[in-house]
Formats: C-alpha cells, structure tokens, sequence
C-alpha cells in the first residue's frame, strides 16, 4: 500500500492526531515557512511521537553541518531536500549520514522528473514549482521513472484516490491539503488517511 506522509507538523496536538492514525512518515520544516520549527521545537514533537512513524525534516538550501547536526541528534530519521541543492551536495550528504535522502523536484515539463531519477538521493518527492503552496501540478508530466518517488503538491481527501491510481508513487505526501486556516485540522488528516487506507 502507498505510504502516507503528513508534513508540517508543529503543535503537540498535530502530534496526537497522527499517533492516533499512524501515518508512515510526519514531516518538520526547518525552513522559512508559517510551519517552521527550530531543532529544539522539533525534539519536543518528536519525544512525543509514537514509535513507527519515521520523522523527515524538510530543509532549503541549508549548510550540511546544520542538516547533519538535527539528523544526528535523535531529531529525524530520513533529510528531505527541497531547495536548489545539486547532484554533488547530495553525494556530499550521504557520505556524512545513513539517513535517506529525499529530493524535491519540481515538475513543470516532461522530463523534469527523469532528470533526477539517476540521484543518489533514496526518494525524490514531485512538486509544483513551490513547494508547500497547496498548488497541484499535472501529473501526466511525470515521466516513468524506476526510483521510488513521493506525490505532492495540491493533494487533499477529495483527489487522492484519483491521485494513486493514475500516478503510481511510493507515497504522497500532504500538508496544505489537511489545514484549515493554516493550521492543522484533526478531522482532515483523518479523513485523508483513512481514504487511502480504505481505498
């Protein structure tokens, strides 16, 4: 089954509500953003978290040595990397760390997923142009690509079905899409993985 990944999570409560519905994988953005978190924040979350759901901290364009620093101080267990960063930060980065390395990519054209598909980045995650913004992209853009990728971008209860079926991912992953005035809703990240879970 596809896995199910819930980013931004930045309250004690959003923390309650995934451990009651065990999604495969929650998300903290380290990044300039409304769902920021610093390290510390992040670590009273995740002593929060229930064991079996892996925490994946979301980075733009950030040194290594502050990435390395969160990634090896019981913070996250997998490095997404939604900036700018190139074939050889990456190769750089999994030198330093056994965390997976998940790749953002932008999807505006064919051709832009395949162009990252021989990464050394365990997962790549296909977005629109920004990431974070609630906004879909089109999925017949995504070419056939062997590397396990996670969906994004647009993804809420009322098209993620239709989502899997056409698109195939490794997971999909959502953030906008379970808010209500910029907040995390409970009933929404529910409703969401209950849907996929149910089929």
């Amino acid at each position: 089954m596809v896995k199910i990944k819930i980013c931004g999570l930045s309250r004690l409560c959003d923390i309650a509500v995934v451990n009651e519905e065990m999604p495969d994988y929650i998300g903290f953005v380290f990044a300039e953003s409304r769902r920021k978190v610093t390290p510390a924040q992040a670590l009273e979350l995740r002593k929060a978290l229930r064991p079996g759901i892996m925490a994946v901290g979301v980075f733009v364009d950030e040194t290594a040595e502050y990435i390395l620093s969160v990634a090896h101080n019981g913070i996250i267990d997998a490095i997404q990397l939604h900036g700018s960063e190139n074939e050889d930060y990456i190769i750089t980065l999994k030198k330093l760390t056994d965390k997976p390395v998940i790749k953002a990519a932008a999807v505006q054209k064919k051709g832009d997923a395949r162009r990252w598909a021989a990464s050394a980045a365990d997962y790549l995650l296909l977005d629109n142009k920004s990431g974070g913004s609630g906004r879909g992209f089109d999925w017949d853009l995504i070419d056939i690509i062997d590397k396990p990728y996670f969906l994004a971008g647009g993804l809420n209860a009322d098209n993620i079905i239709e989502a899997i079926e056409k698109t195939k991912p490794f997971a999909v992953d959502v953030s906008s899409g379970v808010e209500t005035d910029g907040l995390k809703d409970p009933a929404k990240i529910r409703d969401f993985i209950r849907r996929i879970r149910n089929g």
